[in-house]
């Protein structure tokens, strides 16, 4: 099967980030298996989803992971002029489908070239690692890479995932998590707000502080020039409270998002807003007893990338890949995990970022050629 073939088949299969993955991910291991190669799932707990992972090539160390994920975003909403999850040819260079650019475009590359890697005489191996529920959190990438770590003997030195960068070698990009607080007030009626706690109140003075830490850690010099924005962000999207404008709300909940660059660390930030809230409580019990504010993450930490540019992963993309700008990214991805767990780590794939999460998503079809061409250049130096 061609590349596009394969794009065509996966593209199919609207498996949305937090559904069962199950049908596209056996789909893959048949195909994969088809071709020789054993693979092996890695189940959730519930074992409606599962990652999966194989190794064509020599049990030696040095290897390189191709990494993605299965799960796409949703196209409720959206105004779509084909269906979504029909890969569409309208003969303009381009291939539009839901996950067409993110991520599927690389999966079906790699795929594609799988009948090569089998033939040809790899020195080091290939392993592919396809992931699920990346898009709401990179969820199961952290169970996939330490399956990995525990199955094979020989350790892997490298990863690349395939995110859409328009083949550019990305180096860099930000650490996400979400939080929700709760605000725990005292109800009342809105004549007496300075004899009650309003959490809604409380909840707002929170958010100013998280602002006003984003500035802090502006003015104290922590910038990245090659992140747009280039510092640390802390924004909250979303505040639930109160039942009627005259009643004091006694909960609020807001949600909340830090994306922090490199040299920026998450727990430092954290346990500032906990010190902060910590001190807030004990000022307010003085009014409401019962005061109280809790934080809880939606999922663990991405870890930001920061792969340096004197790295064997670095050079050797740049050894194959036409496109030598090293370029960053201020979304997150799986390669900080991938980064974290001690591989060197790289993101590149094809298609725009721009085009992902959005209506009529495409993919054109000479960026799935480019992929294809480095892949086959990453064959014959593994080779």
């Amino acid at each position: 099967m061609t590349a596009v073939q394969i794009l065509a088949k996966l593209i199919s299969f609207p498996v949305l980030g937090g559904e069962s993955n199950l049908s596209i991910i056996h789909w893959i291991q048949a195909y994969i298996e088809d071709i020789g190669v054993d693979t092996i799932l890695v189940p959730n707990k519930k074992g409606d989803k599962a990652s999966l992972h194989c190794r064509i090539g020599p049990a030696v160390d040095g290897g390189l992971v191709l990494s993605g994920h299965t799960d796409v975003v949703p196209v409720a909403g959206q105004y779509w002029k084909s269906n979504p999850f029909v890969l569409t040819d309208k003969q303009d260079g381009k291939l539009y489908g839901r996950g067409s650019c993110d991520m599927k475009g690389f999966l079906a590359c790699c795929l594609a070239m799988l009948p090569k890697f089998v033939k040809a005489d790899l020195k080091k191996p290939i392993y592919f690692a396809f992931s699920y529920d990346e898009e709401i959190g990179c969820l199961g990438a952290p169970a996939l890479i330490a399956h990995l770590q525990k199955h094979y003997t020989e350790i892997p030195k490298y990863a690349w995932i395939g995110e859409p960068s328009l083949m550019e070698p990305i180096v860099a990009h930000k650490g996400i998590c979400l939080f929700d607080t709760t605000v725990n007030g005292s109800a009342g009626h809105s004549s007496g707000i300075l004899k009650e706690v309003s959490a809604v109140h409380e909840a707002a003075r929170l958010i100013l502080w998280l602002e006003d830490k984003m500035k802090t850690l502006v003015t104290s010099g922590s910038i990245d020039n090659r992140f747009t924005p280039p510092h640390t962000s802390l924004h909250a999207g979303t505040i639930q409270g109160g039942v009627a404008a005259n009643v004091i709300a006694d909960k609020a909940t807001f949600s909340w998002d830090a994306r922090v660059i490199p040299t920026d660390n998450l727990e430092d930030i954290l346990s500032d807003f906990r010190a902060h809230c910590a001190q807030r409580t004990e000022e307010v019990k003085i009014i409401f007893p019962k005061f109280c504010i809790e934080t809880k993450e939606q999922h663990a930490p991405v870890p930001p990338l920061n792969t340096k540019k004197e790295m064997e992963i670095v050079q050797l993309m740049q050894k194959t890949n036409p496109n030598q700008h090293l370029g960053a990214v201020s979304y997150a991805a799986e390669a900080g995990q991938f980064s974290q767990a001690g591989y060197e780590s790289i993101v590149c794939g094809p298609g725009s970022i721009e085009q992902a999460h959005r209506a009529n998503e495409f993919i054109e079809k000479s960026e799935l050629d480019k992929c294809m061409r480095l892949l086959q250049k990453l064959c014959i130096e593994f080779s």
